[in-house]
């Protein structure tokens, strides 16, 4: 690892030497392999937290589609080695979305948490990610989310919230009985980003995370189909580990996990059977360290046509046709 080189504003040697194998005293990894190798030169216990999307099953340009029985068993053998090399107060936040056959839908996160009870982990929240933007179905409604599972592999976990925490949507908001009436009643770092069915039922607010997908004019955007945007990483980061631990991503693609990982001074180690993507990856690593990658910033509200836009306004013949 080198240790010249200036720091930039997140504290991190722009020098970084990106590694292609695994070591516990390095600080980045991209390597190019098929995980289920990949992932026996891992010690265990050594990885705080294990974030990714893996391959839906829906004939991707890098996958190869086959029955969702035997997807399924490919994932529990790979499951059984991410929860051998998690530590015991370590987080897997688990992304998918739904197997389509047939033009039926088979919400993944469903077929996935049996397997995560059967080595023991404990789910903590599941997450809605909205985006609005995405492919438009023609026989049932457009979808619009995707959902993240957050498992814990013991009782004992890392979970720091303030860093996470968003703006108050009612921040005077006081307290109207007790000993503290007439005080705030919330937290003035904020309040707690929850998700959609706590938030339905304590605050009658949107709980879902709005966070743009990666689309063409998304600044993020590379050639990987089904890319992550770096900020719905950096809220696991930032509350599921501390300065220092290691993150992993079994399914890197272009190393948006790893990004959000090295970005708040955590080790990032990634994995994929692409070595296009992982160029990429190492690409884009080398930007961010040298200060010119493209990041959409953590929690910027997502953009709301105004109606002056040509784009966001009604055709004319659309007008005239009634």
């Amino acid at each position: 690892m080198k240790e010249s080189g200036s720091l930039d504003q997140f504290g991190i040697f722009k020098g970084e030497e990106i590694h292609e194998g695994f070591a516990i005293d390095r600080r980045i990894v991209v390597h190019t392999a098929d995980i289920n190798d990949f992932i026996k030169t891992i010690p265990d216990s050594s990885i705080r937290l294990i974030i990714t999307s893996p391959p839906y099953n829906i004939g991707k340009e890098y996958e190869t589609q086959v029955a969702l029985t035997e997807y399924m068993k490919t994932q529990e053998r790979l499951i059984g080695e991410l929860v051998r090399v998690l530590a015991d107060d370590g987080s897997i936040c688990w992304q998918v979305g739904n197997y389509v056959e047939k033009g039926e839908i088979f919400p993944l996160d469903m077929f996935y948490y049996p397997v995560f009870k059967q080595y023991g982990l404990q789910l903590r929240n599941r997450i809605v990610w909205h985006f609005g933007h995405g492919l438009h179905a023609s026989r049932r409604f457009s979808g619009r989310y995707e959902t993240l599972v957050w498992f814990t592999k013991t009782k004992k976990y890392v979970f720091n919230l303030d860093p996470v925490r968003i703006e108050a949507k009612y921040p005077g908001k006081t307290n109207y009985k007790g000993p503290n009436y007439g005080k705030p009643s919330g937290n003035p770092l904020g309040k707690n980003p929850s998700d959609i069915w706590s938030i339905v039922a304590q605050d009658w607010e949107t709980g879902l995370w709005e966070i743009p997908n990666v689309k063409a004019n998304h600044p993020e955007k590379t050639i990987h189909p089904c890319q992550f945007p770096v900020e719905l990483v950096q809220r696991c980061v930032l509350a599921l580990t501390n300065e220092d631990d290691w993150v992993l991503d079994p399914y890197a693609g272009v190393g948006s996990a790893l990004i959000a990982a090295v970005m708040h001074k955590r080790r990032a180690v990634g994995c994929d059977k692409e070595s296009r993507y992982t160029r990429i990856a190492k690409e884009r690593l080398e930007a961010f360290l040298a200060g010119s990658l493209k990041v959409r910033p953590l929690g910027k509200p997502v953009y709301r046509p105004t109606g002056r836009e040509k784009v966001s306004q009604v055709p004319m013949n659309w007008t005239r046709n009634g």
